[in-house]
This record gives C-alpha cells, sequence and structure tokens, in this order.
C-alpha cells in the first residue's frame, strides 16, 4: 500500500531541504537584483526585464483564456445538462433521434458522438439512474443563516433530490450552537433526499490537524462508507462533492458532474472542478476584499482553460471508490483540496486527471463581522492558500527516488510548474512595481548607466501595455456580477469599478506577503499545522454583531 500521508513530525534532510526551496528561491529572486544593482546595474536591468517581460507574455495568455473561459462558461450554463444526462440512459435510442439533428456547436456534437460511442457498447457505462450524488458540507460553527442557503441550493438543482444524499459534517470544538443548527436543519429538511446525515467530528483525534477541514470530511467519509454498505450501495455509483458552507452550486452542477462520469471510461481515476466564483456575496464585501475575490474568480476560469495543468481547489467531486481506496482525504495538511490532487496523482501513479466542469459553484467573499476582521481574515485564507508550497517537498520526495511510481518526465513538469507558481505569486508583484528603482537607489553610479536611467520608464510603459488585461477583467466581471440588491444605491457600481485602484495594494499586500509568510513558516519549520477557520458572516450576523457590541459598551 502506497503512503499518501504527510510527515507528521520529523522530516528527512532531503524532505527538509525541499521545505526551504520555494522560500529560497522567493526571497532570492529579489536579493538577486540587489545584488545585480550593486556589482552591475546593466545585469541588473536586463534581469528585470527578462522577468517581466516573462509575466507580460503571461499576461497575454491570461487576458485570452480570460475571453475564452468566460465564453466557455457562458455557453456551458446555457446547456440542458439535465436533458443530456437523462438521454445517456438509452444511448441508442437517444443516438437515433439526435442523429439527423445538424448542429455546429461544439458541445452539441460531442454529445453525439458519446452517444455514438455508448450505444455501440452499452455495457461498459452505468445508467444515470443507478448514480448517486453524496454532498458533504463541511461545517464550523457557521449560523442557520450561512448554512441553509447552501442546503437550499442543493435542493434546487436539476439533479434528482432522491439520489442525492446531503451529509452536514460539522465540528465538535465548533460549540453547542452548531449542534443545534445541524439539528434544525435536518429536521428542515426530513425526506427532502434520500438521505440528510449529520456527523460530528469530534474534537482532539489523533494524527490530524486541528480543526482542518480535511480531517472533518475524512471522518464523515468514512461515517458514510459503512451507511452506503449498509444498504448495499455501490461505491462505484457514489460521486463525493465537498462543499464549504457558504457554497452554493450552479442547478445544472451535479448533472454536469454525471454526465462527465458517464461518458469517461477511466472515471475511477478522475476528478471534477467546477469554476469558483466568489460573487455570493461581492456587492456587500468590502472593496479590497472584491478585487481578491474577483482576481481568485478569474484565475479559477483560466485554469479551467489548461485541462493539463488543472488541479483540485475548494469545492470539487471525486468518485467514493477512489477516495475509499485513498483513505478519502489527507488529515495533516490545511490545503486538503489542492494536496489531493498530489494524493490521487502518485497513487494511480500519474494516471489521474481532473476533468474542468464549466458551470459556477458561488462562494462568498471574504467578510467578517467587522472591517478589521474581515481584513485578518482575508490575509490568513490567502495565507492558508499559500501553504500549499507544503506540496514542494511532498511532490519532490516522490519524484526524485528510484521508487517513483509516475513518469518522470511528465512528473517533472508537473513539479515545475508547482514551483513556479508559488515563486511568482511571492516575488514578482514586488520586483513589478519596485524593481525599476532599486538599482537607481543602491547604486550612486547607475543614474550615469543608460540602461539603469531607463529602466523605471520601460518598466512603466510595459505595465501601461499590461492594463489592457485589467480592462478585459473590468469588463468581465461587470458582465458577470449578480443583480445588485435593493439596499445598495445605483452608485455602488461606481465604487465597483474604481475598486480596481487597489490591485497594487492587494497584490503585494496579500498575494506577496501571505505567500512569503506561508513559505517562511515552511522554511522555518514553523509549520502552519492549525486550520484558521475563515469566519463566514451574513448582513444578518453582521448587524446582531453590532448589536451586541453596542450593548456590551452600555
Amino acid at each position: 500500500m502506497i503512503d499518501l500521508e504527510l510527515p507528521l513530525n520529523k522530516r528527512t534532510k532531503l524532505y527538509r531541504f525541499f521545505e526551504i526551496l520555494p522560500g529560497f528561491l522567493s526571497y532570492g529572486m529579489i536579493i538577486l537584483l540587489f545584488v545585480l544593482a550593486m556589482v552591475s546595474p546593466l545585469a541588473a536591468a536586463v534581469y528585470l526585464l527578462l522577468l517581466i517581460i516573462t509575466m507580460f507574455v503571461k499576461a497575454g495568455g491570461i487576458a485570452f483564456r480570460s475571453i475564452m473561459g468566460h465564453r466557455r462558461l457562458v455557453r456551458a450554463q446555457r446547456i440542458n445538462w439535465h436533458a443530456r444526462l437523462a438521454e445517456l440512459e438509452d444511448p441508442a435510442k437517444s443516438y437515433h433521434t439526435v442523429m439527423d439533428v445538424s448542429s455546429s456547436g461544439f458541445e452539441y456534437d460531442t454529445h453525439k458522438e458519446n452517444l455514438r460511442f455508448m450505444a455501440a457498447d452499452p455495457n461498459m457505462f452505468p445508467k444515470p439512474s443507478t448514480l448517486y450524488q453524496m454532498v458533504i458540507i463541511a461545517a464550523y460553527n457557521e449560523a442557520y443563516d450561512v448554512l441553509q442557503p447552501t442546503i437550499e441550493s442543493v435542493r434546487h438543482t436539476h439533479y434528482n433530490n432522491q439520489q442525492t444524499i446531503l451529509v452536514l459534517a460539522y465540528e465538535e470544538r465548533g460549540g453547542v450552537g452548531i449542534a443545534e443548527t445541524a439539528k434544525r436543519l435536518r429536521d428542515e429538511y426530513s425526506g427532502v433526499f434520500l438521505s440528510f446525515e449529520t456527523i460530528m467530528h469530534p474534537d482532539g483525534l489523533s494524527d490530524e490537524i486541528p480543526s482542518g477541514k480535511g480531517p472533518n470530511i475524512t471522518f464523515a467519509g468514512h461515517r458514510m462508507k459503512e451507511w452506503c454498505k449498509k444498504r448495499r450501495i455501490d461505491y462505484s455509483n457514489v460521486i463525493i462533492t465537498t462543499l464549504d458552507a457558504d457554497n452554493r452550486p450552479h442547478p445544472s452542477y451535479f448533472d454536469y458532474v454525471a454526465y462527465e462520469h458517464i461518458v469517461h471510461e477511466d472515471r475511477k481515476r478522475l476528478s471534477y472542478q467546477p469554476i469558483s466564483l466568489y460573487f455570493g456575496n461581492i456587492w456587500d464585501a468590502p472593496a479590497p476584499m472584491r478585487v481578491i475575490a474577483t482576481g481568485n474568480s478569474f484565475w479559477t476560469i483560466i485554469s479551467a482553460m489548461r485541462p493539463h495543468t488543472l488541479r483540485n481547489f475548494a469545492a470539487h467531486s471525486q468518485p467514493m471508490d477512489a477516495l475509499v481506496e485513498m483513505n478519502f482525504w489527507s488529515k495533516r495538511s490545511i490545503v486538503e483540496d489542492g494536496h489531493q490532487y498530489w494524493r490521487s496523482y502518485f497513487y494511480y501513479g500519474g494516471n489521474y486527471s481532473v476533468v474542468p466542469i464549466h458551470v459556477p459553484i458561488y462562494q462568498d467573499a471574504v467578510m467578517s463581522d467587522t472591517y478589521r476582521k474581515t481584513l485578518v481574515a482575508q490575509f490568513k485564507q490567502l495565507r492558508r492558500w499559500g501553504y500549499g508550497a507544503s506540496d514542494i517537498p511532498y511532490v519532490a520526495t516522490r519524484l526524485f527516488t528510484k521508487k517513483r511510481n509516475v513518469p518522470f518526465f511528465e512528473g517533472l513538469a508537473r513539479f515545475l510548474r508547482l514551483v513556479d507558481s508559488h515563486v511568482t505569486l511571492a516575488g514578482m508583484a514586488i520586483l513589478v512595481t519596485f524593481g525599476g528603482w532599486v538599482p537607481l537607489l543602491v547604486n550612486s553610479e547607475a543614474s550615469r548607466n543608460y540602461a539603469a536611467h531607463m529602466l523605471p520608464d520601460v518598466v512603466s510603459q510595459i505595465q501601461r501595455v499590461a492594463m489592457i488585461g485589467l480592462f478585459i477583467t473590468i469588463i468581465l466581471t461587470l458582465r458577470m456580477l449578480p443583480p445588485r440588491p435593493s439596499h445598495h444605491k445605483r452608485r455602488r457600481m461606481v465604487w465597483i469599478i474604481l475598486q480596481w485602484i487597489l490591485i497594487p495594494v492587494t497584490s503585494i499586500g496579500y498575494g506577496s506577503l501571505a505567500a512569503y509568510n506561508a513559505q517562511t513558516h515552511l522554511m522555518t519549520g514553523k509549520y502552519l499545522d492549525t486550520f484558521d477557520v475563515t469566519e463566514k458572516a451574513t448582513l444578518a450576523s453582521r448587524a446582531r454583531a453590532k448589536e451586541q457590541r453596542s450593548s456590551a459598551k452600555k
């Protein structure tokens, strides 16, 4: 049996080397600029321009994929996935029905081909009527008005509720309130789904991080494994989707996932990744959080357009039989979603892929009860995501060994992309913003060097051209925004547009510094082994908190 877990205590020297590597490279790319500026302003200018030109080329690709990803998102939401899924029940009959219908749409032609292949050998593919969707909602101490809309959104998807098993997995350490909320929700939704299960994750279990989502959903997964076994439900007929407390899937999501699961023959080695759109409370969230939430949303849209590099993130779905074999999710990682990709990749010897699902699961931007708490919560969330750098030693020690079970060069390409993503996240925004002035500031002779003297102007011109990508993002964001709530005036739209002047602040103050913080913890061995739960506030909970603060002052 392959060992998939992260080390709990002492690391090997090789493991520690690769824990230090991302921080070393991230700090090193900035230190190198200062060293070159002191030794040779020209070399510093060339070094910085190479980095910025590389980012400029990437920005062009990002802008293109943003446009194409948005088009794909809109197009996928228009498809009747429920009807397509129903046609898979009898593919031969459905194929003869649709074969004479002309269509130039890519998706429709693909559907026709899927029906043709399935009609040739229908025994190779499960029928939609045999599949179950198990939805595990991870909760800590969230209020009823956070959890209820999530459950209601699952209820109102197009998928048959009597083939849906809903599991509310909550933490014992969340307190009495969450236990009462779980009971209230179970009573309220009794009979709506095939089953509504509430599972409390006990506090203080060994071999797991405190308050982690991974331990919580893994504990629930084991309970539901026994639940399925008692009811003689085959694990291969169950697709498990994990949601956070504030996640709301698109009405077509489960039909879309079931469709993709059926038409792929190697379905056990696949997982399914939706588009995460952080627009649930976008009108109410503070401006810095709106900028970050929008950026994160476009990152998931762009990622979906590159299936060969796509990894699990936030809410995603995976077959239960695969999860049972892998002992579900990691109980030792605070980034169990992204880490699940690597667990699956190595478990299946490299024969594992993530299928993009081009419909959204709506999530909330970070918003706590006060502005200050919101700023802190946002930093902790991004630091937790940045701690995905902890996957670098996990991958390296399984790749650079004679015992590796994945193709070396394919694994090396994935490893290099992993390192590049974390190093770029940490250092690039700082270099692009301030790097052009470094030679002039640290070397008195740089002012006489033409290249160094012109460097700030050149960098500025490149940044202006790169602003085209920002304008594309703004336009697409305005098209994707949910309707303006009645409690906001029309002038709110002005601030939605002006918020983008905060990009330098958010990209450095949150993106770069959160990544550096996470990598420094990893570098120094001061591991982030406690899951910082992102507080999820609503307008109602903020009003209650304000009343409580007013009462306390009196």
